[in-house]
């Protein structure tokens, strides 16, 4: 499974591109407020907002793997800004005092600064705040899954989201300070100057500039870096790369499942952890379900065992790639398979739960995700109807997991239905209302299992 841990070289482009787009739309929108008559500022910000909207939906509508949050989150701070705009003007109109003239864009001068840069940084401490929480995290992992199931590349996307909201968030703030300080203390509203204009408007454009130069010097030194551990791969060989189906099984008994408790870690080859040892790839496109069979027969020297589809997933990063994961169930007792092809233990699946909830770190990151997706979609299940209402009315009841269950259970695990039960049902704040307002408005969200 080495390829699933490289990274494609378009992807770091694409984090650092989603950045600068943002970025330029801002720097765009603050100098066409600048040159065009002040009262269109509302409507250039709008319009920058929508411009954004389109790249954002176009990047997902081309299965683009990489974080828009950036993007979004400029895409929020544009709109709080026209509406917090459109706002303070209304208050003045209607006479109420308080409202300082470079706030309004019907007086000369108008200085979108004063607005955008305070706005902008409540709007992305907000973002950081509800970050795992907003719906296009959610559909994101829903699509491609979490940072621990798309290995090097998920934790990238997960460390360098976060350092870039933090980092939008010291440049708002420290632009807003120093523009309301020189405002407060050296501006004279008589006649604004030249060096007037420098501070309110392009101190805010060249620290975005050199916030731009900063990111293009930080992507190139990680691409390097992980050229250098061959952790990329290139356009190139993305090109001349045949398709692969990776399969995983999970072989179970009863409650126990067999694991190598010396795996290696892939990120660390000095650091062992545990997990099934039985893994394999095939250079094809789809293997039929007899071929499977067939195959994790022969590597556990058992072929009496009941295969079952656990859930797959296409490779958004790497084309042509997909992980597809199988249990095996034997029956009778875990004394009848003492010999298996391959090293390993029977473990007590309560000591995988009890390793999993303690200390995920003794586990490969691939089975904390795929154990993370089979307990939420197996305790949901049993907590929570489809509608999302609880289905015993005691909220201190808590279900049970164990293997046994998986056995006994005909989900399909394939499915984010259950999923999406468990991050929006009665237990949710105001979960009715909020319920009705999404069928009002048609924002549900529609499951999708072909992922």
């Amino acid at each position: 499974m080495e390829d699933l841990g490289k990274v494609n070289s378009i992807q770091l482009y694409n984090l650092w591109k989603n950045l600068t787009v943002g970025l330029v739309t801002v720097i765009a929108m603050m100098a066409f407020s600048k040159l065009l008559p002040f009262y269109l500022s509302p409507v250039i910000s709008i319009i920058s907002a929508a411009f954004l909207y389109v790249y954002i939906y176009n990047s997902n509508a081309s299965r683009n793997s990489s974080c828009m949050i950036v993007p979004y989150a400029f895409l929020y701070c544009l709109l709080a800004y026209s509406f917090v705009t459109i706002a303070l003007n209304v208050i003045y109109a209607w006479g109420i005092d308080g409202i300082p003239d470079e706030l309004v864009f019907f007086i000369n001068p108008f200085v979108p600064s004063l607005i955008f840069n305070p706005v902008a940084f409540i709007a992305i401490l907000i973002m950081i705040s509800r970050r795992h929480s907003l719906h296009i995290c959610v559909d994101c992992r829903l699509k491609n899954g979490d940072s621990h199931e798309r290995g090097v590349w998920g934790n990238i996307l997960e460390s360098e989201a976060q350092f870039q909201l933090r980092n939008l968030t010291a440049v708002f703030g420290i632009l807003s300070l120093l523009i309301w300080i020189y405002y407060e203390v050296f501006y004279v509203n008589i006649n604004i100057n030249a060096r007037d204009w420098y501070i309110f408007t392009w101190l805010t454009i060249i620290v975005f500039l050199l916030d731009e130069l900063y990111f293009i010097a930080r992507y190139y030194n990680l691409y390097l870096d992980m050229k250098d551990n061959n952790e990329i791969i290139t356009p190139d060989q993305l090109n001349d790369m045949t398709a692969k189906t990776y399969l995983r099984f999970y072989v179970i008994c009863g409650n126990y499942i067999f694991v190598d408790p010396h795996a290696i870690d892939p990120k660390a080859v000095y650091k062992e952890v545990i997990d099934t040892p039985f893994f394999t790839k095939r250079t094809m496109n789809g293997i039929p379900a007899a071929e499977v069979k067939r195959i994790i027969g022969k590597m556990t020297g058992y072929d009496n065992g009941e295969l079952r589809f656990f859930f797959g997933r296409r490779s958004n990063d790497l084309s042509n790639h997909s992980l597809l994961r199988y249990f095996y169930f034997l029956d009778g007792d875990i004394s009848d398979y003492q010999e298996m092809n391959v090293d390993g233990e029977w473990m007590d699946y309560e000591k995988i739960k009890y390793l999993y909830t303690h200390n995920p770190g003794k586990l490969a990151e691939i089975s904390v995700a795929d154990t993370t997706r089979l307990a939420t979609i197996l305790l949901t299940e049993k907590t929570f109807d489809e509608e999302g209402f609880r289905k015993s009315k005691i909220k201190t009841y808590t279900p049970t997991l164990n293997l046994i269950d998986v056995r006994k259970s005909n989900l399909d695990f394939q499915d984010d239905k259950w999923i999406e039960v468990s991050m929006f049902n009665s237990d949710t704040t105001m979960f009715r209302f909020k319920r009705w307002w999404r069928r009002f408005t048609g924002s549900s969200r529609k499951s999708n299992s072909l992922r």
